[in-house]
């Protein structure tokens, strides 16, 4: 008889997304006619800077020719990508980080996803409230959590994440091992200043933690005090991972490319106390696991970082940032307390009623998709996420439309 991984069943409904989607294909069965303006997930809608579409064109004209073809690429990444996320990512903000200590891969979930298997069973997991599911989700399905009860898994240390303390976590009260943040957040929209952040670095070191650091929305940092990398923090390489995404850098979401940085310094430790160096795990998983991303993606990501490139991605931060300012400021103006929009592409608003109804009034009265952000945890509840990834004309005719629901219909 053949069984099944049973962690999988304390699960709780179904993945976020997949409801989401799911209720916007009901509705538009009962009214094919409605138009929907579509501020919920985190997808762009602007098109690949030129730079790395004449990128991609040349590595695949590459490809036509025997002289200049190639196959299997190497499963960490080809050299002139990972140089230059050395370079420009992390040296030029002086952060010591080699391209050796780099791994491209097709996405910072599948990466966020994947690295708890690099770890034992019993660690003691410290994870924000609300958050990104897959950091949750993927240590249910690995066995390190109970089941769930109240909304919330036995055997997570769960960091409350409240407008009372700006949306960033304290540092836990009992001792953890592995520790999950996200910088600039999702989905709260946070940013955390470089002082907040060296506690945790700090924490880090004393406790012998990790931290997994998910900075796959550093590219909209407006702030001079906020922190592009952890690894700007002293110390950090010891005891942090940081993941990158080119998805809401460079609008990558459907070319799928990331990075994993995994510092030659940082170590874990065996249950006899020995230090093992976390780096060459990954290294023996990623090779294992992963064939690596194919050629022209990869050249496309290496363009973000040409003068045109930066140029180019610079223009669609501006023009995302301009979204978030407009539905912060509108939803401000309705009455409602918001974080985000500011050194991110996320505007996280208080309700103060139940999310997924007011998901609902949004969708029947406005035609305008949110997220709900019991979604991504307890303290979620009475709170969505609005995204800023959709042109500005469909931005100020869904805050029109809200506007006027709001006006002529109770949301409750």
């Amino acid at each position: 008889m053949i069984r099944i991984n049973e962690h999988y069943q304390k699960l709780q409904n179904s993945y976020l997304f997949a409801e989401i989607n799911q209720r916007i294909q009901a509705f538009q069965q009962q009214h094919p006619e409605r138009e929907l303006i579509r501020l919920g997930i985190g997808d762009v809608t602007l098109p690949l800077p030129d730079a790395c579409v004449q990128a991609m064109h040349k590595a695949v004209d590459e490809l036509a020719e025997s002289q200049t073809f190639r196959g299997y690429g190497p499963e960490q990444g080809y050299d002139f990508l990972r140089q230059a996320i050395a370079e420009h990512d992390f040296q030029a903000r002086g952060a010591n980080i080699n391209a050796d200590e780099i791994f491209v891969s097709d996405g910072a979930k599948c990466d966020t996803g994947n690295i708890q298997e690099l770890f034992a069973q019993d660690l003691r997991l410290a994870i924000p409230d609300p958050v990104y599911p897959v950091y949750v989700d993927t240590n249910v399905m690995a066995g390190r959590t109970g089941a769930s009860q109240a909304g919330r898994y036995q055997g997570l240390v769960y960091l409350e994440c409240t407008a009372e303390n700006n949306y960033i976590p304290e540092l836990p009260s009992e001792p953890v091992d592995l520790i999950y943040l996200c910088f600039p957040n999702n989905p709260t929209g946070a940013s955390i200043t470089r002082d907040q952040l060296r506690l945790w670095v700090e924490y880090a070191l004393e406790q012998q933690a990790l931290i997994l650091f998910d900075a796959a929305y550093e590219a909209f940092i407006q702030d001079e005090d906020v922190a592009h990398s952890i690894y700007e923090i002293e110390g950090a390489e010891k005891v942090a991972i940081e993941f990158r995404s080119f998805s809401k850098t460079a609008g990558f979401t459907g070319v799928r490319c990331a990075y994993t940085v995994v510092p030659k310094a940082c170590t874990a430790y065996t249950a006899a106390g020995v230090a093992v160096s976390v780096r060459d795990l990954w290294m023996r998983r990623h090779t294992t696991k992963f064939n690596g991303v194919s050629y022209p993606v990869q050249r496309a990501a290496e363009a973000v970082y040409s003068p045109a490139g930066k140029a180019q991605v610079a223009e669609l931060i501006e023009y995302y940032l301009k979204n978030a300012a407009y539905i912060r400021q509108a939803f401000q103006r309705m009455g409602f307390a918001c974080s985000g929009g500011d050194n991110s592409p996320y505007i996280w608003i208080e309700v103060k009623q139940d999310a997924w109804t007011f998901f609902d009034f949004l969708l029947n009265n406005a035609g305008v998709i949110c997220t709900p952000g019991a979604g991504f945890g307890r303290c979620g509840e009475q709170h969505i996420r609005i995204s800023a990834f959709n042109n500005f004309e469909k931005v100020q005719q869904a805050m029109q439309r809200i506007e006027a629901a709001l006006l002529h219909h109770s949301p409750l």
